[in-house]
């Protein structure tokens, strides 16, 4: 069993981790200093450090540096919010084996924790830099083999180097952000951040905050300086999910810093230059924000200078199957299985499933499969009834049978979140917006 060491101070967060990765199979500590973390590590091993970037006595990168003189060869991840994302590469430079931004993601978590344990770890010799980190390994994505894979991929590698504005037209679960990050890859700035942010997470008081940093004593709460994501990502990409969620207010001042390429923290009277490449997404008909004028009609063709076009996975007909092995391969590796594939009506009804949750929704139930499978090959029973319901009749029993299970989904993650509707859309991985809009929808927002 691998070993983890958490370095975290915040204790119910530490914890938090700490169980989860002990359900995945690890034997897990946590410490909440340096000081305590170097007694421990000179005490007993570990396999492997997850240290936070920030913590009371020190910083992570002391934590590191320590680890280098003492020869202790252990790979370690720094955790760090988007806005210290410039220590993070610092640290990689220096010999850390990977960051992950806070929030974090769980699966992207693992996959680095599993990267981290099976790659050599040595430490870098004081006169050869280190790379900046890499972005997610393009073999954590699967592109397709259809005619929309290809063409939208061909469109990604002409627009990749050049510096103009993307905008990533698309429903929810067809991979934005994978296609954005993508980009980000084959540009000349893949050596420098990829800064993602979800617009619909935002408070619209903290936007301005969030974007463009600010002083301490702007505002209440704000003890501390904050750097914000166009300082963090100077040089590097900023991906805004969902761009069609920022107030009127945001949008002027992001269409500001667009235009002077300088952006001014909040409760500062000085500007900081700013050289950033944007890509956007959105589910949404931006048109029709700009006609009710809840969506500015110059910041659209500002961050719209190059329009990507999602393919829904039902349109994707060739690839349907290769994602659904792709992702079962993923699923055993996570879950510790060896599911040799699906059987031949298993087989049939992914091919002819509507997939309206598209690449997340198929992902999903592949997961849950994977998990529920006792024998060499995934039936429909593992699948669910969700993949044995009609495509071509019966319509709206299919129709009324999705809304119901879309509505058990939503009270269930209320409930798991005690009805913290934030929560619960992050849990959902949908925005606060769709969620209030399907609350009202169901009848559930009182």
């Amino acid at each position: 069993m691998k070993s983890i060491l958490i370095v975290e101070d915040d204790i119910t967060y530490g914890l938090m981790l700490k169980t989860w990765l002990q359900k995945k199979g690890f034997n897990v500590s946590t410490e909440s200093n340096i000081a305590r973390a170097k007694k421990h590590i000179e005490a007993q091993a570990a396999d492997l450090i997850l240290s936070d970037l920030r913590l009371p006595d020190n910083d992570g990168i002391n934590l590191l540096e320590w680890t280098i003189q003492k020869g202790v060869n252990i790979p370690l991840i720094i955790m760090t919010s988007y806005a210290d994302i410039q220590s993070a590469v610092h640290a990689i430079k220096m010999g850390a084996k990977d960051y992950i931004a806070k929030p974090i993601n769980p699966d992207e978590l693992l996959k680095k924790i599993g990267e981290a344990l099976q790659s050599p770890t040595a430490a870098p010799p004081a006169s050869t830099p280190q790379s900046a980190p890499k972005p997610a390994n393009s073999n954590a994505f699967l592109e397709g083999e259809s005619d929309a894979a290809k063409q939208l991929y061909n469109y990604v590698s002409l627009v990749a180097p050049t510096n103009m504005a993307v905008l990533i037209n698309g429903a929810s679960g067809t991979g934005k952000e994978y296609v954005a990050h993508r980009i980000h890859q084959l540009s000349n700035r893949k050596d420098r951040p990829f800064i993602p942010i979800d617009c619909g997470s935002i408070p619209k008081e903290l936007a301005a905050s969030e974007f463009f940093g600010h002083v301490k004593g702007a505002f209440t709460g704000a003890l501390t300086d904050k750097t914000g994501a166009f300082v963090a990502a100077n040089g590097g990409t900023i991906f805004l999910d969902e761009i069609g969620n920022l107030g009127y207010e945001v949008q002027v001042q992001l269409l500001r810093a667009l235009q002077e390429r300088k952006v001014r923290p909040v409760g500062s009277n000085k500007e900081i230059d700013v050289d950033i490449r944007l890509i956007s997404a959105t589910n949404e008909n931006l048109d029709h924000g700009i006609e009710k004028g809840s969506f500015r009609e110059d910041l659209f063709h500002r961050i719209n200078e190059f329009t990507l076009h999602m393919p829904k996975l039902k349109d994707r007909r060739e690839d349907i199957l290769l994602f659904a092995n792709f992702f079962l391969d993923q699923a055993n590796k996570e879950l510790s299985k060896q599911i040799a594939g699906f059987d031949s009506k298993a087989a049939s009804a992914i091919q002819e499933y509507h997939w309206p949750g598209n690449l997340r929704q198929m992902k999903n139930i592949i997961r849950r499969a994977t998990l529920l499978a006792t024998s060499e090959f995934i039936t429909l029973m593992e699948l669910g009834n969700e993949l044995s319901e009609p495509t071509t009749s019966n319509t709206s029993n299919i129709a009324l049978r999705n809304e119901d299970i879309e509505k058990e989904h939503i009270l269930e993650a209320l409930r798991q979140t005690g009805n913290n509707k934030s929560k619960a859309a992050k849990l959902l991985n949908i925005d606060r917006k769709t969620l209030y809009n399907k609350l009202k929808l169901y009848d559930l927002d009182k």
